[in-house]
């Protein structure tokens, strides 16, 4: 069977500083996915350089083909060295998923990573096999992901969260490895709700002041879910039975989003729409249900709520207020939640009309605002990883 490889990751930068010497590299190739994580030297600009430079060259070199040697043999020989300590260094691991779920891990000076066994519900510690390469001990191991398997990788930052604060010794890993078999067992919970609970605590044990940087990244192995959105009625009247026949052909769930884009499918399949009224709030206007859709809601308004729910999630630290938010009962609520931790593979149907109902006045800005959401909306979900196709009509 071929999964989809779900990953999501982040980060605490050191205090004081600017920029993070922690890096990631992703790469989506038909084959699987590639995941280079790199610690540089230090912190700061100069740790972001060398972390860059390790994870840029080994995902470009192994997504062409090269082995493990000659990508170790040509980071050695293009980091800059350090001046004070008279080394060029930056530690990495390595992991790459195939379709099928078979999978390849090196790491080098790095954490050993959390493998989480759904099978056997526990976090297992691999021992993995020391190979020597260019004078550097690799671990190496092999093994397969299965269906809700999960992989996390953690950089020195979150091993030593705490120490000297709140803890003698830091957070070792038998203890990150306890947190993550209850974050892991709840099967709602996806890469990068995993990533941003790992990453909460450690800011937490370092009291709000990071002393290292830290990052946190869980591969998640799971069965492809599709969902179709259609907003916006299409540029010309006559693409209205197109747009609902392509919509309605695709495989998945289906989400309306606009009461133009409903009636039109009510209309062409002569089916009834009903309000529930039990999830209109002040701000956020009901959703609807139809025979054959997961979920109506309106157009502007709920898409721009549900695209702050997104921004929420995705760029501030994780928190009670913005996990209650996605539990609301309200339509940007639900279009949010669906998105973030059901979707795999995410398909807009577009429509370019002007909305009769934003004609009057001023309310061709809706329109115009509506769609910025709706592209802020698409970069958001491919960033954390989404697949995204849009249809245009």
């Amino acid at each position: 069977m071929s999964y989809f490889i779900e990953v999501g990751y982040d980060q605490l930068i050191k205090k004081n500083e600017d920029t993070c010497g922690d890096q990631v590299e992703i790469v989506r190739m038909d084959e699987g996915v590639i995941v280079v994580i790199s610690d540089g030297l230090g912190s700061g600009i100069k740790a972001n350089i060398l972390a860059t430079l390790t994870v840029k060259i080994a995902a470009t070199m192994l997504k062409n083909g090269a082995n493990l040697a000659d990508v170790l043999d040509t980071i050695t020989n293009t980091l800059p060295v350090c001046k004070v300590r008279g080394i060029a260094y930056s530690t990495f691991t390595i992991v790459y998923v195939k379709q099928n779920g078979d999978t390849y891990i090196a790491e080098l000076d790095n954490p050993t990573v959390f493998y989480y066994s759904r099978k056997q519900k526990e976090i297992i510690k691999f021992n993995g096999e020391i190979t020597i390469i260019n004078d550097k001990k690799i671990r190496e191991i092999k093994f397969r992901l299965n269906e809700e398997d999960k992989l996390i990788v953690a950089t020195d930052g979150v091993i030593h969260a705490g120490v000297g604060e709140i803890l003698n010794y830091g957070w070792e890993w038998h203890h990150v490895a306890k947190y993550l078999q209850d974050l892991c067992t709840n099967r709602r919970n996806n890469a990068m709700m995993i990533s941003k609970s790992l990453i909460g605590i450690c800011y937490d044990l370092y009291n709000g002041q990071a002393s290292d940087d830290a990052t946190a990244l869980t591969i998640k192995m799971k069965a492809p879910q599709i969902i179709n959105i259609f907003t916006g009625p299409p540029l010309l009247k006559e693409k209205d039975p197109i747009i609902v026949k392509n919509f309605f052909s695709s495989p998945g769930k289906r989400i309306v989003c606009g009461g133009t884009a409903a009636n039109i499918v009510a209309r062409e399949l002569k089916r009834d729409i009903s309000i529930d009224i039990n999830t209109l709030t002040e701000e956020i206007p009901p959703i609807s249900k139809m025979r054959g859709l997961e979920l109506i809601t309106e157009g502007a308004i709920t898409m721009k709520f549900a695209l702050e729910y997104l921004k929420d999630f995705t760029n501030k630290p994780l928190s009670k207020d913005i996990l209650d938010k996605l539990k609301e009962n309200n339509g940007a609520s639900i279009l949010a939640n669906k998105l973030l931790n059901e979707a795999t593979h995410i398909n807009f149907f577009l429509g370019h009309s002007l909305n009769v109902a934003h004609k009057k006045g001023d309310q061709s800005n809706r329109l115009d605002t509506k769609f910025k959401n709706i592209g802020e909306m698409i970069n958001i979900l491919r960033r954390i990883g989404k697949i995204v196709n849009i249809h245009y009509y």
